[in-house]
């Protein structure tokens, strides 16, 4: 599973993948300006989603490429993967999908 976070001002971007197995979700990419463009522009493509939290992609920005993300991020992120597991599953109801959660509020002071 993966997952695309970004940020306005100067955009910035990161991107998440989670495999089974894993003790955590890893950043396997990130960047600002045009690189976050071009990371937020290859999501759309593969059909990944965007989520949008400006607080939550500063925290992540800090991370090495391919490190997994830090404990204090952990309940963020796992709220963030298990709302899109139930989108992706098909497991809402008529057309309302249901709002993404607060990761700012989730984020656990580093």
């Amino acid at each position: 599973m993966s997952d695309a976070l970004a940020s306005q001002k100067q955009q910035s971007a990161v991107a998440l993948a989670y495999q089974g197995g894993d003790a955590a979700p890893k950043v396997v990419a990130k960047g600002k300006g045009l690189l976050a463009s071009e990371i937020i522009k290859r999501a759309g493509e593969a059909g990944v989603f965007v989520h949008e939290s400006k607080e939550l992609v500063a925290l992540l920005m800090q991370i090495d490429l391919d490190r997994q993300i830090p404990p204090q991020l952990y309940r963020a992120i796992a709220e963030l993967l298990a709302w899109l597991y139930h989108i992706e599953s098909g497991k809402t109801s008529g057309d309302a999908r249901p709002a993404p959660p607060d990761t700012a509020r989730l984020i656990d002071t580093l």
